[in-house]
């Protein structure tokens, strides 16, 4: 990129700051400091609203960069990312998005506390969503320092730590001063620059194309090197039986974590009413639906026109695919057409990214006060302290989160992705599935299933080659590898339901059946919901 290019693409990564920003200090004075209005943005938000909201929320650097470069470079097994993510929506819609919004308030503590003793039940919740939630962020963080290296033309250390550090700081601005309404709003603005990217490349591959998918898988094909393989299952996930178990565990993680997922749940919140929550994940699934089959299209023509070779020149783990396809369409490199294009791909990558990072630092930090801190303090802490915990926390989570994003810059966002969603699918959704349907479930049940999720994933990530024993390992020079899978869903899930059941089934607790039978009729009915 000349100089003149990278000046283009700042302009419009400066242009969006500024209009989030212009959101946010709007937002902030407007705000009456109240828990229900940082947490839910008072819950004025349409059907419609949050539907883009959700959807900006899910459509993150993962999606956008991850799951195109990974089918670039891997064909068809990385599509395979593309539809575990977008069936993932119908568990959300059926079992989990109108009995959350009727059964909790503001966390995914709330559905469970609701007829268990609180303590317990709280501190485990909440520290399994802001586990998820700091994984997630390294993601987009990770994302985010490929991107403005690519921009710059300098991928080294310097500019990705300066890149991942201003991230961190513009999402600690937009969740301590704005809360969750400034966050909405910059989540719809973000998914409609983001459908406009996807539908103007999609457009511009096919006509190149002239509209024939076959010629552009069969380009694909040609051009990636390994001819009709790289069509059929097996490039990455099939070599081996390990990597068979490898595909059927991301698999389980993609499908089963979205209904886990802190930031996703937390949105549910921010309609009036359950119907609300029911229509908004409609709009999201339409818009989801769409923007998945998009980036089909994207990772074939990254493949087709630019090559895998040159992607993975740009950006080992292909994060690049998406802003090299743009530059090739536009013209080329050194071209206007391509400048222009590219910058504009690369700016709403990075808008992309600044939404993502504030939503899910808005719900880790809400566990953080709503659950951790207020389980320390009497029930009727004041809600003005809980809030001002929740910036403070904000502050803390982005540190953790920029220091992690640092460490692991090689790896594909989309596949650090994959390991929040195991970790969501093993610690929250057997929790908030026994809640809502086991009438005999107990305290000691939640507690055991939310840890006996929780320590397996993280200990069995820990163990992976992720973190060691291979080159492309965050620690490639030593080797604790004991757990041969990239992705621990296919054995922490099962392990969070064992637990779960163990824990009450071995429980000298009475469960309270008329706690139940509340839950119950308000979860199907919304009667007496927030």
């Amino acid at each position: 990129m000349t100089t003149e290019h990278q000046t283009l693409a700042l302009i419009l990564f400066s242009l969006f700051i500024a209009v989030t920003l212009g959101i946010t200090t709007w937002v902030s004075r407007n705000r009456h400091g109240s828990a229900e209005e940082f947490y839910a943005g008072g819950r004025l938000f349409s059907p419609m609203e949050n539907g883009f909201a959700i959807a900006g929320d899910y459509m993150s650097a993962a999606s956008f960069l991850g799951i195109s470069g990974l089918i670039a470079l891997f064909g068809y097994d990385g599509l395979l990312y593309s539809v575990g993510f977008l069936v993932a929506w119908l568990v959300v819609l059926f079992l989990v998005a109108e009995l959350v919004r009727n059964c909790g308030r503001f966390t995914l503590a709330d559905v469970v506390a609701a007829r268990m003793s609180e303590r317990p039940v709280r501190i485990a919740a909440g520290a399994s969503s802001v586990t998820v939630s700091v994984l997630y962020l390294v993601a987009q963080m990770v994302g985010a320092g490929s991107l403005v290296g690519l921009l710059l033309g300098d991928s080294g250390t310097v500019a990705r730590t300066l890149t991942v550090i201003g991230v961190g700081a513009l999402m600690v601005v937009y969740v301590s001063f704005g809360g969750m309404r400034a966050t909405t709003w910059i989540q719809i603005v973000k998914a409609v620059l983001l459908m406009g990217g996807a539908i103007t490349l999609t457009v511009l591959v096919l006509l190149r194309f002239h509209g024939d998918f076959d010629q552009l898988l069969t380009s694909a094909a040609d051009r990636s090197g390994h001819g009709r393989r790289f069509l059929s299952p097996g490039l990455k996930y099939g070599a081996d039986w390990t990597s068979r178990f490898d595909f059927m565990s991301l698999g389980l993680a993609l499908v089963l974590g979205t209904a886990g997922l802190p930031h996703i749940l937390s949105r549910f919140y921010t309609v009036p009413t359950a119907r609300a929550a029911r229509r908004s994940v409609v709009w999201a699934i339409a818009l989801i639906g769409g923007f998945y089959l998009m980036t089909i299209v994207l990772g074939f023509g990254a493949a087709a026109l630019v090559g895998p070779d040159e992607v993975r020149a740009s950006n080992a783990s292909g994060n690049t695919a998406v802003p090299l396809l743009a530059a090739f369409l536009g013209g080329g490199a050194g071209t206007t057409g391509g400048a222009v294009l590219f910058a504009f791909v690369a700016a709403i990558a990075f808008a992309t990214i600044l939404a993502v990072v504030a939503g899910i630092t808005l719900a880790s930090s809400a566990s953080v006060a709503h659950d951790l801190y207020a389980s320390l303090r009497r029930r009727h802490a004041r809600q003005r302290s809980e809030v001002a915990v929740a910036r403070v926390a904000a502050v803390g989570i982005g540190a953790v989160a920029i220091a992690l994003g640092l460490l692991a810059q090689d790896l594909n966002v989309a596949f650090l992705v994959g390991l929040a969603f195991a970790v969501a699918a093993s610690a929250n959704l057997p929790v908030l599935l026994y809640s809502l349907f086991w009438r005999g479930f107990t305290t000691r049940g939640a507690v055991w299933s939310v840890y006996g999720g929780l320590i397996p994933a993280v200990v069995l990530v820990v163990l992976s080659p992720v973190v060691s024993g291979s080159p492309d390992s965050l620690f490639p020079g030593v080797s604790f590898q004991f757990f041969p899978l990239q992705n621990p869903g296919l054995v922490s899930i099962p392990l969070g339901f064992l637990a779960g059941w163990l824990g009450t089934v071995t429980s000298a607790e009475e469960p309270v059946e008329a706690k139940y039978a509340e839950t119950e009729v308000r979860s199907l009915t919304g009667a007496g919901a927030v």
